[in-house]
């Protein structure tokens, strides 16, 4: 059983998987299970806001939401009341009914509505109006959203 070759003593196959006759060159390892092929990912990546060309930047800010398609500015007056402390005098009036949507947070180069809070993110919150059908109607309705 021990038969000499031309490189030496030939071996035997030590497991039925390798056939080769140098087993330290045999790559293939058939515990491993191959892995599944790749499947085509069309989620959002973000890629495109990232562009100042195409993208969603407002004075060099990338901005981290988009308005949707049924965005509207609203055709009846809305106010946002501002108090301050545990009285009930009105500090500030803000009329949030001239755009279709108001940016609030801390920057205040961007934001339509600053915040001065430490709690609050640079971009903290969007007030959008969208006009959508009345479900009675059919008549589009725009509200805050």
């Amino acid at each position: 059983d021990d038969k000499q070759d031309y490189y030496g003593p030939a071996f035997k196959s030590r497991d039925k998987h390798t056939n080769s006759k140098y087993p330290e060159n045999d790559h293939e390892d058939n515990n491993k299970k191959e892995p599944p092929p790749d499947v085509p990912n069309f989620g959002l990546s973000g890629a495109l806001s990232k562009d100042a060309k195409a993208g969603n930047t407002y004075k060099g800010v990338v901005l981290k939401f988009q308005e949707p398609p049924e965005a509207r500015a609203p055709n009846t007056q809305w106010r946002l009341y501002v108090f301050k402390g545990g009285n009930d005098q009105i500090v500030d009036t803000l009329h949030i009914s001239k755009q279709s949507a108001y940016l609030i947070g801390r920057n205040a180069e961007i934001c339509d509505v600053p915040l001065a809070h430490g709690s609050a993110s640079s971009q903290h919150a969007v007030l959008q109006y969208r006009a959508l059908p009345h479900p009675d109607t059919g008549k589009l309705n725009c509200r805050p959203y």
